[in-house]
């Protein structure tokens, strides 16, 4: 039986590894404006670009968290990054949308 390219992941846990300081690589595919607006702490934003820096630099044994805008299209981005060799990767369900509506406190901005 083959494993499914990434799991789903809820916000209450993904705060819990945060506060626990688990090693993950946190990643944001929102646009940049959005991002710069407001994003979890300790995320990078992923696109086109910087794709390729994130393959070269993230250990594929670090679980992988990817966030979106509600927990949609990092769904399709967690099944990409799954299949290019990181053990564990995640969709974070809700997305950064329910991240700010639990944890506003939990928010950096930019600028």
């Amino acid at each position: 039986m083959t494993q499914a390219p990434f799991e789903h992941l809820d916000v209450d846990t993904l705060a819990g590894w945060l506060a626990d300081e688990a090693p993950l690589t946190l990643v944001d595919i929102r646009d940049p404006l959005s991002f710069s607006q407001g994003h979890i702490p300790g995320s990078r934003h992923l696109d086109n670009t910087s794709v390729a820096a994130l393959l070269e630099e993230a250990p594929r044994e670090r679980p992988l968290v990817v966030v979106c805008y509600h927990g949609n299209s990092s769904q399709q981005a967690a099944a990409w990054l799954g299949g290019q060799g990181y053990d564990r990767v995640y969709s974070l369900d809700g997305g950064f949308g329910d991240w700010a509506v639990r944890h506003p406190e939990r928010v950096e901005r930019q600028g």
